[in-house]
């Protein structure tokens, strides 16, 4: 047997060690990855999801018997005088009232009742045309209430206390479409970080049956907690 005829099997030997180390290759690639995936949307989401965690403990704590509470809000109510001639619908009363008292908050329900003939005792009489009216924003309400012939309208305004402003932010209470779509944004990361967080468990431990297992077992969970 020459030389070149005894070294000939290793010669070949690369080419069957080289297939796993090119897969282990490309499994770390995939996983340095999805790292990075995972800690790009996490910083991403860092701030706002502290403040909504923070903010859903209060909410999952809004009845007894643990309830926290958010601090009561500080009520005021005014009367305010009417232009000659008064608005004529709900929204132009809205319109005017945003101008003359820079109402902030977003316009929310508006409940028009017309008149109607209604009884009191022995008597009936005609209930005027009632229109009730809210302003919302984080940090306060203001409802407005009118009955037609008035010439005047009262306003209630509360103020919401620190908390209560921080969860009607997490409730999107008040806001506009850029604030529904950022908190969309934060949505899409939470749901993006636990899919590469199961993979990344997944691809680092090798009993894979273990995470199927914590993952159904919490899903369970909270269903069962949820429905119980």
């Amino acid at each position: 047997m020459t030389v070149s005829e005894a070294t000939a099997p290793l010669r070949a030997a690369p080419a069957t060690i080289g297939e796993p180390r090119s897969k282990r290759g490309r499994r770390a690639t995939f996983i340095k990855w999805l790292r990075q995936v995972h800690g790009w949307v996490g910083l991403w989401g860092a701030a706002l999801g502290m403040l909504f965690g923070v903010t859903g403990f209060v909410l999952n704590h809004r009845m007894e018997p643990l309830r926290i509470s958010t601090g009561a809000p500080q009520v005021s109510t005014v009367q305010v005088k009417l232009p000659d001639p008064a608005p004529a619908t709900p929204h132009a009363l809205a319109n005017w009232l945003r101008e003359q008292y820079a109402l902030t908050g977003r316009l929310g329900r508006i409940q028009h009742e017309p008149a109607h003939r209604v009884s009191w005792g022995a008597h009936d009489t005609v209930q005027p045309e009632h229109w009730q009216l809210m302003f919302s924003a984080p940090n306060e309400n203001v409802m407005v209430e009118y009955w037609k012939g008035n010439d005047f309208v009262t306003l209630k305004r509360s103020e919401n206390a620190f908390v209560a402003t921080l969860v009607n932010l997490h409730r999107g209470v008040g806001l506009g479409v850029g604030w529904v779509l950022l908190i969309d944004t934060i949505a899409g990361s939470l749901v993006l970080l636990s899919l590469t967080g199961v993979l990344l468990w997944t691809q680092l431990h090798r009993t894979k049956t273990l995470a199927v297992v914590l993952v159904s077992g919490s899903l369970a969970l909270a269903l069962w907690a949820g429905l119980a």
